[in-house]
């Protein structure tokens, strides 16, 4: 039997599954650590695709809970295009590793540090944000947190400006310049990925505040 509850949209379910979306988008970003830090027990790129096909699942969970369910708890176009947008983060990174582990030896002088602490503290913010969403309020918190995401964005878009200056000071062996560049894009990509997620997020608690 269909309780009242679920028949007038406050069915949790969409919330732990875009939560479990989440959680698995920061795995991700937390596999890409563990790559650049070069731990000694160095994620393969098949930890990325694992982690990418979990995250793909629960977003096709999500488009086949959507056809099932009469009154969801959120639009159903807010659902969906979260969804899609957290799915993202992992799909990036994955990009990135391929590329990593094909060009590792070549980019072993490179300092990837910097950027990594961004994206840590752009995927955790995305995090707390989805996990704030079941309540639909928090929105003075969300207001900080959505700011917090522009400002990383803001000091990746300034650090990718000083690495690129760095990469043209005509030190740096052609090959190595190409290869580090798309590197150095593919990872302000996810910090794009992650503050795009955030956006949806903020968009939602607005309409709901």
């Amino acid at each position: 039997m269909i309780s009242l509850r679920k028949l007038l949209g406050y069915d949790d379910k969409f919330f732990d599954l875009l939560e479990a979306s989440a959680i698995e988008a920061r795995s991700s970003v937390q596999l890409l650590v563990d790559l650049l830090r070069d731990s000694k027990q160095c994620p393969t790129l098949e930890a990325f695709i694992v982690t990418r096909r979990k995250d793909k699942r629960i977003t096709e969970n999500i488009t086949e809970e959507l056809c099932r369910t009469f009154v969801t708890p959120l639009e159903r176009e807010d659902i969906e295009e979260l969804s899609f947008a957290l799915y993202k983060i992992p799909k990036t990174a994955e990009k990135f590793s391929e590329k990593f582990l094909l060009c590792r030896k070549t980019l072993q002088d490179v300092d990837f540090s910097r950027q990594i602490n961004l994206l840590e503290k752009a995927v955790q913010t995305v995090v707390e944000m989805v996990q704030k969403l079941r309540q639909r309020k928090h929105l003075e918190s969300m207001k900080d947190q959505i700011g917090q995401l522009h400002y990383l964005e803001g000091e990746a878009d300034k650090l990718m400006l000083e690495l690129v200056r760095e990469l043209y000071s005509g030190k740096h062996e052609p090959l190595q310049v190409i290869i580090t560049m798309d590197l150095y894009e593919t990872l302000e990509k996810i910090i794009d990925r992650c503050r795009d997620a955030g956006n949806v997020v903020f968009q939602i608690v607005l309409k709901y505040s």
